[in-house]
């Protein structure tokens, strides 16, 4: 459905995307994981048609995205991060609009309108202006006014962020129900929890792709141990900690840390000793699986 060769695009001195391969099948649920400025809105905007590339091409159901950006336009739909909604139109009125936009015909615009209020549980709310819901409200209203012209693909620019964790699962929920319907699904996420829910995800870095594989597989690349420490005032621990000569890379994960290292063993004698001899109490080290985010810290290092 998308294949992206060697795509490069540049903003002045700034390589917002370089040399990007991927490819999506038609079906997928393909997840695009980066922290801020990485590329990814970029790489969406030009898969859109919104911006050219530089160098490389790129096609969306063999379409090529310069070319044929018409034919591509008919039959995708893209949610950026903030997504217009019109706050004066109720929820039934943005729809109404989007469809108009979209040029769908009177009589298939009533049932798509009846269908996605009730896709989405909007339909209590129909009467509703936009700018009174609340934010999980007005993101299901967003992918419905997308999902208005039926577009055998979405392009989702981190559609969560912000939203509630009951929201959250609702609108993954919707996600999943398209995907079930043969949707091919693009998404941004900065959540690792939903990276998993994808069938394949790809880590992005100062415009690179540095690996893309399913999720299931990528605690394979991390290629030293790992070690979870616990303690009382444990943060205040990572000064102390970098003396000790085993360890190859602290990151603090909440209340805890996590720390590489290439020999468990010693490295747990050391992160004891240096603890003890600092007056740390209730210390708890443990040997754990990496998580998505442990693989994608030591990729981006």
């Amino acid at each position: 459905m998308i294949a992206i060769q060697n795509l490069s695009k540049s903003f002045g001195a700034v390589e917002a995307v370089k040399d990007v391969a991927l490819e999506v099948a038609r079906g997928e649920m393909f997840g695009l994981i980066g922290p801020d400025g990485a590329g990814k809105t970029t790489l969406i905007r030009i898969l859109c048609t919104l911006l050219k590339p530089d160098a490389g091409a790129c096609t969306i159901n063999h379409f090529n995205t310069v070319a044929d950006f018409m034919a591509i336009r008919a039959i995708v739909g893209y949610m950026p991060q903030r997504f217009s909604l019109y706050q004066d139109l109720t929820v039934a009125e943005n729809l109404r609009f989007f469809a108009d936009l979209f040029q769908v015909s009177p009589a298939e615009r009533e049932q798509r309108l009846t269908q996605l209020l009730q896709f989405s549980k909007l339909e209590p709310f129909q009467k509703r202006r936009a700018g009174r819901l609340s934010g999980g409200m007005k993101q299901k209203l967003a992918l419905s006014c997308t999902l208005i012209h039926t577009p055998e693909i979405l392009f989702l620019d981190e559609p969560t962020t912000g939203v509630d964790p009951v929201s959250r699962r609702e609108f993954w929920d919707i996600l999943a129900s398209l995907k079930k319907q043969g949707v091919t699904l693009f998404i941004t996420t900065p959540y690792m929890d939903e990276a998993l829910k994808c069938d394949r995800v790809a880590f992005m870095h100062k415009g690179r792709i540095l690996t893309s594989d399913v999720p299931s597989r990528l605690p394979g690349l991390f290629k030293n141990k790992l070690l979870e420490v616990r303690s009382k005032n444990i943060l205040q621990s990572v000064k102390w900690l970098n003396r000790a000569t085993s360890i190859k890379s602290i990151q603090t994960f909440g209340d805890k840390l996590h720390i590489t290292t290439s020999n468990p063993f010693q490295t747990e004698a050391e992160i004891r000793s240096i603890l003890d001899e600092n007056h740390f109490e209730e210390v708890r080290i443990d040997l754990i699986p990496p998580s998505l985010e442990d693989v994608f810290i030591q990729l981006m290092t």
